[in-house]
């Protein structure tokens, strides 16, 4: 039996968001953030995953509320950068289909979903 195993722009741009959102988080966790350097660091987390093939957005919140919280009895004026202080959303346009995926905190881990698939080509 045969299948096609070329796939739709539309997996093609599900797996492209996943690549950014790959490279977004294992290039920055780690990273040494505080409060003060917190829009610093949105900008140059957005304007590093921006430069990536088919990437049309990035929008990065860095939590300061919760950077501040985890601050608070802390020794240090800053922490790293992990999950838990980001939200994260990745726009891809890939042959004319638009995939929007978010990363926020959900049960305690920073879950990385799918929001949207949308074929721009037949609206």
């Amino acid at each position: 039996m045969p299948t096609d195993t070329t796939p739709t722009d539309a997996e093609a741009a599900c797996f492209e968001a996943g690549i950014k959102f790959g490279s977004l988080y294992h290039q920055f966790a780690g990273t040494p953030v505080s409060p003060d350097s917190a829009a610093s660091l949105e900008a140059a987390i957005e304007e590093s995953i921006e430069n990536q093939p088919h990437c049309a957005a990035v929008t990065v919140d860095v939590l300061v509320d919760e950077l501040e919280a985890e601050l608070a009895d802390a020794t240090a004026d800053y922490t790293e950068l992990t999950g838990r202080f980001l939200e994260v959303e990745i726009v891809v346009d890939y042959e004319g289909c638009e995939v929007v995926t978010r990363m926020e905190m959900e049960d305690g881990y920073p879950l990385m979903r799918l929001e949207s698939v949308r074929d721009e080509r037949s609206t």
